[in-house]
């Protein structure tokens, strides 16, 4: 079994709503990934991250969405890029991770409970 969190553990996860504005690909990643930019709102702003989403999306399909980031982990030197941001996603081994979605009418920067 795994290791249980406590609630006060939990409640130190900053997620947050965030739109996806710019994907680019990877080419230096181990594994295909791309260099994506979502834009948090006015309070946090423009994070960068490095995701492996290759598999179930093109560039242009991820472009708008509202997703959703985890805000407040230690940046991560991934290759030439610093990750500042976990984007979530379902994992599926046959048709690659799928980014988990928030209505567009959510604003930026919301937190996630």
């Amino acid at each position: 079994m795994d290791t249980a969190l406590t609630w006060t553990e939990f409640e130190k996860t900053k997620m947050r709503v965030g739109r996806v504005v710019e994907v680019k690909p990877f080419p230096e990643a181990h594994n295909p990934a791309y260099i994506i930019r979502v834009d948090f709102g006015s309070h946090i702003g423009i994070k960068k991250t490095s995701a492996q989403l290759t598999e179930r999306y093109a560039p242009e399909a991820l472009i708008g969405k509202h997703i959703i980031g985890v805000v407040n982990f230690a940046p991560k030197q991934i290759g030439p890029i610093l990750s500042e941001f976990l984007i979530l996603g379902a994992l599926n081994g046959n048709l690659g991770t799928a980014v988990l979605e928030v209505p567009t009418d959510v604003p930026l920067g919301s937190p996630v409970s």
